[in-house]
Parts: structure tokens; C-alpha cells; sequence
């Protein structure tokens, strides 16, 4: 399965949804790395099945096996802590701010592509999940790299329509069942 195939299953009301899957394929402002890293980065944390076997299928030669596992790993951490650090952010208790997180997060500093690739990825999926004391950290992070507004937005932009993609897939399936 590739993005190609997987704009059959997204609806004419989400005719949108499918017209940004394709401009975002097509995306030049990342090189093919970023651009599919935060594909599969952000396919993975939606949960979504079909997305997910359409969004390997399309990264198939063109991310290297390393470069697939960092994407699942920026997800698989992101989910632990985007969760946690926005319980810090909203939590009317100022204390949990100065508590360390204790949390094991080894990824972060090894994960066996270029660090501004995975923070490209975990800024993506932090955007999916909504934490916005994360976003701020990658955002700066990715900065110092020399990552552009304009490249930190495509990668929004790409989290946001896989998302979308996700959900409409998911209340289509939940109709139909």
C-alpha cells in the first residue's frame, strides 16, 4: 500500500484531506528523509492500521532501516512524553516543574539518525499530541540546528493531515461497522 492507494479510503467530504496528502508528498521544503521521517513519525502515533502499512509502504527505499526505527522510536517517546510534560504544563501545582521526570528517554540522545531529524519527528508528534511545553523545546532545539520556520511548519503540516487522515479513516471504519 502507498499514500496513493490510501486516498481510496478517504471520503469526497475529506476531499481535502487527500488533496494535502498528495501536495505534502510532494513537499520540497524537507529533504526526503524529514519529509517521510515525520510521515511515518506521525502515521505511528495516530495508531491508525491503514495508515500506518500505507505510510511504510511509501517510505520503502527511501528511508534506511535506521531511519524507519528512529521514526517509530521519536513516536513511541513522544507518546510517553508528550503526556507527561503536558501533566507539568497544566497542573496548577508548580512543584511537579522542579521534580525530574524519571523517566528513561536514551533515545533522545542516540537515536541513530541526524538529532535534527528525530527532533523534526518528535516535533510532529508532539504536535499530534497536543503538548505544547514539548513543541516550545523542539522547536528551540531545532532552531539551533539550523531548521527553518518554514521547514518546523511543513512538518506540522504533514502531522496535521496525517491526523486528519487517521480519523476520517477511523469514524469511516466505525460506520461501516
Amino acid at each position: 500500500m502507498s499514500l496513493e492507494s490510501l486516498k481510496e479510503h478517504i471520503p469526497d467530504y475529506a476531499k481535502d484531506i487527500r488533496l494535502n496528502l498528495s501536495s505534502l508528498a510532494r513537499e520540497t521544503a524537507l529533504d526526503d528523509q524529514k519529509k517521510y521521517g515525520c510521515f511515518l513519525a506521525s502515521a505511528w502515533a495516530t495508531g491508525n492500521a491503514a495508515l500506518i502499512r500505507a505510510v511504510l509502504g511509501e517510505v520503502e527505499g527511501t528511508l534506511s532501516p535506521e531511519a524507519v526505527n528512529a521514526a517509530k522510536a521519536a513516536a513511541a517517546v513522544m507518546g510517553m512524553n508528550n503526556v507527561y510534560y503536558r501533566f507539568v504544563h497544566l497542573a496548577s501545582a508548580k512543584d511537579y516543574k522542579t521534580l525530574p521526570a524519571r523517566l528513561r528517554m536514551n533515545v533522545i540522545a542516540n537515536p541513530g539518525v541526524d538529532k535534527a531529524d528525530f527532533e523534526l519527528w518528535s516535533l510532529a508528534v508532539s504536535a499530534i499530541n497536543g503538548c505544547g511545553m514539548c513543541i516550545d523545546a523542539h522547536d528551540t532545539e531545532l532552531r539551533q540546528h539550523g531548521i527553518t520556520a518554514d521547514q518546523i511548519q511543513t512538518a506540522v503540516r504533514i502531522a496535521s493531515v496525517v491526523n486528519a487522515a487517521a480519523s476520517v479513516i477511523e469514524a469511516e471504519a466505525a460506520a461501516a461497522a
